[in-house]
């Protein structure tokens, strides 16, 4: 257990950033390519895996509440992209989401039930935009069945990996967050 969990971390810290966003619009034709899409950018996959970590350290109504607030306005974040309304500063809200996750997991912040749901749904209107923004019109539904079916199946992972390293790895956490936060660092650098 302790030699995968740090391989994880080394190659979490050597690897570059992808970011899975680009300035122009992408051809985003199916379920496969919705559901992968999350997984393609280490801000997407970190984000996702944060959230639901983050939302398994409070209270037991924020653990679902926290996720649940994503995913709606991650849907209604992608709507806006589709609609091409101007969000401005999207990869800087993306970065700064990854780094404040981190920073929340490392200090194992337990905000008021208001500010941690405000908080998620910032960051998750910043997701869903850059998604909705590269999703061709023609491929919305599918496209976005699977980047939310993706996102949800990371905020689960990241929950129960929460669970586990709470449990059996404390000190885990804080070097997971702090990790994250290094990534969300290092992006918004970039």
């Amino acid at each position: 257990m302790k030699l995968k969990v740090a391989s994880l971390a080394m190659l979490t810290l050597t690897s570059t950033p992808a970011l899975a966003h680009t300035s122009t619009v992408v051809e985003h034709s199916s379920l496969l390519s919705g559901l992968t899409h999350p997984l393609a950018g280490i801000d997407h996959l970190l984000a996702m895996l944060a959230v639901g970590f983050w939302a398994a350290m409070q209270k037991p109504a924020l653990r679902f509440q926290i996720p649940l607030t994503f995913m709606l306005v991650l849907l209604a974040g992608f709507m806006l992209g589709q609609m091409a309304i101007n969000l401005p500063v999207v990869e800087a809200g993306i970065a700064t989401s990854v780094l404040m996750l981190g920073l929340l997991i490392t200090t194992a912040a337990r905000l008021p039930a208001s500010v941690a749901l405000g908080l998620s749904g910032v960051f998750a209107l910043f997701h869903g935009y850059a998604h909705g923004a590269e999703a061709a019109a023609s491929s919305m539904t599918l496209f976005a069945a699977g980047f939310l079916g993706s996102s949800l199946m990371l905020h689960l992972c990241g929950g129960m990996a929460a669970n586990t390293v709470k449990t059996q790895l404390p000190a885990l956490a804080k070097l997971a967050g702090l990790v994250i936060a290094a990534a969300g660092a290092t992006l918004l650098a970039a």
